[in-house]
């Protein structure tokens, strides 16, 4: 049998798992979300700190963001195993650490991580190293994207039932889709269980975003560009409303980050308040 391929994940996921920790290690308490474990997995050095984008300044608002919409996904799956849905299905999972975190209720559910296969391999590789291990109610589900792999399929083969409800999450992965394929994935999604879930972000058209943050998405696209994974879409609300509805979900709903920012900042005294640029589509089958 041939070893299984590893690939580091890429620099996005890195970037995300960073600021997480960033926002521990730099920003007082409260803490929106508490996560240095994706700091271990991706092992960075110890200059990490001094990479351009860690500069605590200067992305201070991308540091905020990325909590913020990470604190409103651990608040809906919260919510939703509370209801008894007990399948959680994150899709570019990247460096999520969601299920090494909250050990006191990830084990409530089937927590099902969809990625490329080598990142993953990886990542499976850097748990096991660091003596978090694969729980059995941790999936750790290959797909290969770029070989049109159905994830659905792949999904079920990892023990996911399509006939009982599920929240599905898709954070910071619709700005590297075509828009046809964003649509294709929310068909999908649509489809099963009635009572399921998706939370998914989108980048908002530039002349949407503050103009305060848009030099800042400039770098972020340039910074894209160049790593070779670019932005390709950019969404209006009502186009990504008009997306789910066509897919055929029961409900959809716009959560703007500017809501995220009165939710999770307001009470703040040092002024960190997240970047505008990054929405929610919240829709439900």
């Amino acid at each position: 049998m041939a070893e299984e391929q590893t690939e580091v994940p890429d620099n996005t996921a890195v970037r995300t798992a960073l600021w997480r920790a960033m926002h521990v290690q730099v920003d007082p308490p409260p803490h929106v979300v508490e996560d240095e474990i994706g700091l271990q997995l991706a092992a960075p050095g110890d200059d990490w700190r001094d990479r351009p984008d860690m500069d605590p300044r200067a992305t201070s608002a991308f540091r905020a963001a990325i909590v913020a919409r990470a604190r409103f996904i651990e608040d809906l799956i919260a919510e939703q195993a509370d209801r008894d849905v007990t399948q959680y299905v994150i899709l570019g999972a990247g460096l999520d650490t969601f299920a090494q975190r909250k050990p006191e209720s990830a084990p409530r559910l089937q927590v099902f991580e969809v990625d490329q296969p080598g990142p993953q391999a990886w990542k499976r590789h850097r748990l096991i190293e660091l003596g978090y291990g694969i729980p059995d109610w941790l999936h750790l589900v290959p797909v290969d994207f770029e070989a049109n792999e159905d994830w659905l399929k792949q999904l079920a083969a990892a023990g996911f039932d399509s006939s009982r409800p599920a929240v599905i999450v898709s954070t910071g992965v619709t700005m590297y889709l075509t828009k046809g394929a964003t649509a294709a994935t929310l068909r999908q999604i649509a489809a099963i269980a009635p009572g399921s879930t998706l939370a998914m972000t989108f980048l908002l058209a530039t002349d949407l975003v503050d103009e305060a943050d848009r030099s800042g998405l400039r770098t972020s696209e340039e910074g894209a560009q160049a790593s070779g994974t670019p932005f390709i879409s950019f969404y209006t609300p009502q186009e990504m409303l008009a997306l789910a509805h066509e897919a055929g979900f029961k409900d959809a709903h716009h959560v703007s980050g500017v809501s995220l920012a009165q939710r999770y900042f307001t009470d703040r005294t040092d002024g960190l308040r997240p970047s505008s640029g990054e929405d929610l589509l919240l829709a439900t089958t």
